[in-house]
């Protein structure tokens, strides 16, 4: 039998479960999950390797129609990029109806000519029987390869959804080593699970206000009893911002330290000391070189 490699682009709107698929897909937390939308900010790639494939999906920002700063400007091209250089497109959609910002992805899906399975993701909370005039609207849209219902998070319907990718990946040898996982270093996991934390804890504006560097990052450093050393600095844009996150007495950061530092060290599999500072850097989301620091 054939191998079969190619990479694998998850597109859609903000917060229609692209994260929960990517983490179901591979059976680990590579992507933050929270309730709010547009968590993820840069593209995430996750290998998952078979006994005849290798596909490597990319986790994509939310797809945004009216871009508000460089920030969502440089999420908007990350989407862009990955539809491009996809083999293959899994467009995810809620099942409520189509939605304008659907057919704005759909429009970039068009422009390359991708071939595409639509997964129609959350369809536990609605009846079946709303499922099949959405799927048959969805199906005069486009040319897709599938339409495939699933439930991301109760990863019902994602064994089949993973069979249908490897059917469409085209044939090809594996370009990671079979124990690869992700491209990213673990100082971007890292400051990954503190950002969620702060989506997890705080409301409204704050999150969004928020960028995670790693200062220092010194594996069982001897310092701090043989304990990775992890120094990271959160950016807020006012100086109320920075008030609100570090709260009365410090307690909300502490709050933040320990969810962070307990899940830090679950994925790294060793004790940390984890310090966090907050620091103001004015309109941080329209500084384009500070971004391209960051990574974005």
């Amino acid at each position: 039998m054939a191998f079969k490699t190619g990479y694998v682009a998850i597109v859609g709107r903000p917060n229609v479960g692209k994260s929960t698929l990517i983490n179901g897909l591979l059976q680990t937390k590579l992507s933050i999950v929270t309730p709010k939308a547009q968590t993820t900010r840069s593209r995430i790639i996750g290998v998952l390797t078979g006994d005849d494939y290798q596909a490597i999906f990319l986790d994509t920002p939310g797809y945004l129609q009216k871009p508000q700063y460089e920030l969502h400007k440089l999420m908007l091209q990350r989407v862009r990029e990955v539809i491009e250089e996809a083999d293959l497109v899994l467009f995810m959609v809620e099942p409520y109806g189509i939605k304008a910002g659907d057919l704005a992805v759909l429009e970039r899906i068009k422009e390359k000519k991708k071939p595409t399975i639509l997964v129609i993701n959350k369809v536990d909370t609605v009846r079946k029987l709303d499922l099949l005039p959405l799927i048959e609207e969805w199906s005069k849209k486009y040319d897709f390869l599938e339409i495939v219902p699933i439930s991301a998070l109760k990863l019902d319907g994602v064994d089949r959804l993973l069979d249908l990718v490897v059917k469409y990946l085209p044939e090809g040898p594996a370009l990671y080593p079979e124990d690869y996982v992700s491209d990213q270093p673990e100082r971007f996991f890292v400051a990954e699970i503190i950002r969620e934390k702060i989506f997890q804890l705080y409301r409204q504006e704050i999150p969004y206000a928020t960028a995670v560097e790693i200062d220092e990052f010194v594996e069982q450093d001897p310092e701090h009893g043989g304990k990775d050393y992890i120094r990271a600095i959160i950016y807020v844009e006012h100086d109320s911002q920075k008030g609100i996150l570090i709260g009365k007495g410090g307690e909300a950061l502490k709050r933040v330290g320990i969810q962070a530092r307990q899940e830090i060290e679950a994925f790294l599999g060793r004790p940390v000391h984890l310090e966090l500072w907050v620091k103001v850097r004015k309109h941080w989301r329209k500084d384009v070189n500070f971004l391209r620091r960051l990574g974005y």
